[in-house]
């Protein structure tokens, strides 16, 4: 069976775009009563940006915390503190940051309508009722997530997203000036899960003409970027991410994000931070990716996490490999359909075991 695979179905690009969110919210506010959700990272605490938060007297603004990877308790936590300020539901949720920004906000919006805790939707296609409408206005460029079908989230059990095509955001606010000042080591862990994503994609079992075509442009950007030091690299890179987020949707990513889900899981290892500790290892699959990830991560002077593994208890060291090779999907991808018998547990403690 072909996927009927859910685009976002609204996209507004372009410097200073980000005016027009209000304007945009209002094609959802039906009434006087009618008010929003906006999930905004806290690091825009007290910035320029917090006064642009188009708010209205009923809206409510939801401060997030992402320190920490995006764990199903806090998805539990900050949707009860929505429903606990307004029990109706609201007419729009608008997620404000970086990828686990934005995971927050398709969480949020997904369990404002989904009886119980998150981690009973970690899955695929275990949500039953639509989302609340979220749109995403991405600060970082990267991960994909404005376009991804899923929610990644760390639970008691395991790290994996709230896969569904009601996770898909209604509306993208894809405005590059928001990524200015973003500090280097950032710009580069979340790029390079964008060029992760290409590469696993473009490499993948799944691949066919849909991904390719989304993952070769992709890929094509990330070099004007990080190799080329293209002068409109924000803008670029905010395709790319778009792009590669398209490329994975119609195929998969691969063993770098099987990985480094289960060094997330065991260490709360960062995404980004994860998935360029975890691609630096992966030589025997990916070799001309590693090759040019080594040679980009000399140029922008980036150093990653060294001996990340080196002092896990035994038991941690099993929980990683079995969160890792929970994900067939990806490793099908990687490996084809016989991965099991490639990819043995000894297997994935020596991949973890250089890292």
């Amino acid at each position: 069976m072909f996927r009927n695979f859910k685009l976002v179905p609204n996209i507004l690009f372009g410097r200073g775009c980000f005016g027009q969110l209000d304007e945009v919210v209002a094609g959802r506010r039906k009434s006087g009563k009618d008010w929003a959700v906006f999930v905004v990272d806290d690091v825009f605490k007290g910035k320029d940006l917090e006064t642009r938060i188009p708010l209205h007297d009923n809206d409510f603004l939801l401060w997030v915390n992402i320190a920490d990877e995006p764990k199903t308790g806090y998805v539990d936590k900050l949707t009860l503190e929505a429903k606990n300020f307004n029990p109706a539901l609201p007419c729009a949720v608008i997620g404000i940051g970086g990828g686990s920004a934005m995971d927050l906000a398709k969480s949020v919006s997904l369990m404002l309508t989904n009886e119980g805790s998150s981690t009973a939707y970690q899955g695929w296609d275990l949500i039953k009722n639509p989302a609340v409408w979220h749109a995403a206005v991405p600060t970082l460029s990267g991960t994909g997530a404005e376009v991804s079908r899923t929610a990644v989230l760390t639970g008691p059990e395991k790290k994996l997203g709230l896969n569904s095509d009601y996770t898909v955001f209604d509306q993208v606010v894809l405005d590059p000036e928001l990524t200015a000042g973003v500090p280097k080591d950032q710009h580069f862990y979340t790029g390079m899960d964008c060029y992760i994503h290409c590469i696993e994609s473009l490499q993948g079992t799944y691949i066919n003409e849909f991904s390719k075509a989304y993952g070769e442009k992709s890929l094509d950007l990330c070099r004007q970027v990080f190799v080329d030091n293209h002068p409109d690299s924000a803008d670029k890179l905010m395709m790319a991410s778009f792009f590669g987020g398209m490329s994975i949707a119609y195929s998969q990513v691969g063993a770098c994000h099987a990985l480094s889900y289960g060094l997330s899981y065991v260490l709360g290892t960062h995404h980004g931070v994860g998935c360029c500790v975890t691609f630096d290892t992966l030589d025997e699959y990916y070799p001309e990716g590693v090759k040019e990830f080594r040679t980009i991560m000399e140029k922008t002077g980036v150093d990653i996490p060294r001996g990340v593994t080196k002092d896990l208890a035994g038991d941690q060291m099993e929980t990683m490999i079995s969160v890792a090779l929970g994900l067939d999907p990806l490793w099908e991808n990687c490996l084809g359909k016989d991965w099991k018998r490639i990819m043995t547990r000894d297997k994935a403690r020596s991949l973890f075991e250089k890292m």
